[in-house]
């Protein structure tokens, strides 16, 4: 068969290792024993050899009540076996993240997949109140890789000045960083790109703040 489609053609990984099969799919090897990763239910579009998925909630009690009573969190899936594994959602860009030890905030709706070895749990953004509407995401912490997606390309801002980003196309932080929230003076200004113009994060100190092209998908009420 003669076709074009060659340059789509998987990429080799090492195993139990997470790798961009390209800028909108993720691939991640499995290599048995007791080795397995999380991921957001649903992302799975493709998988090759034998694979367990095993629904996981909100990640525990605590972090079920938490989601229910803020809005933030992740329903997850653990992915288990011998195989690989191919991840994408609605077509976003998806970017990793190698954690050393460290700490980021991150959108729990821009969570895609994670491995097991980190930590995560829900807080409230630092310098939200309940008239900014509360903001929560979710911390990971530890040593381990995070894929993430974003709404477009994002841009990676160096804060080393007094920066400012839109609450719904801020996508991930690092947690070094203090945030507060600024309200526009003028509320009828639209100075953001929809509801929550009224409203930015500010982060002060030395990090870096991931925002995305877009406030992101349009998702239903629940």
């Amino acid at each position: 068969m003669r076709t074009t489609l060659s340059t789509y053609t998987e990429r080799a990984t090492e195993p139990g290792a997470f790798a961009l099969q390209n800028e909108r799919m993720l691939k991640v090897q499995l290599a048995g024993t007791e080795g397995h990763f999380l991921a957001k239910q649903g992302s799975m579009v493709a998988y090759q050899g034998d694979v367990d998925f095993d629904h996981q909630g909100s990640g525990g009690v605590g972090r079920m009540l938490k989601k229910t009573f803020t809005g933030e969190g992740m329903s997850l899936m653990k992915v288990s076996g011998t195989g690989d594994v191919f991840l994408a959602e609605e077509a976003d860009e998806i970017f990793l993240v190698h954690l050393e030890g460290e700490s980021v905030t991150v959108n729990g709706q821009n969570v895609l997949a994670f491995e097991a070895s980190l930590t995560w749990d829900i807080n409230r953004v630092e310098g939200a109140s309940a008239l900014s509407g509360g903001l929560f995401n979710t911390t990971f912490t530890g040593t381990g890789a995070l894929a993430v997606t974003t709404f477009g390309t994002p841009v990676v801002l160096q804060v080393d000045q007094p920066t400012f980003v839109d609450m719904q196309s801020a996508v991930l932080w690092s947690t070094s960083l203090a945030s507060s929230v600024r309200k526009t003076v003028k509320a009828s200004a639209m100075i953001g790109r929809g509801s929550g113009e009224a409203y930015q994060l500010g982060f002060s100190g030395q990090g870096i703040v991931v925002v995305q092209a877009s406030e992101g998908h349009i998702r239903p009420s629940k």
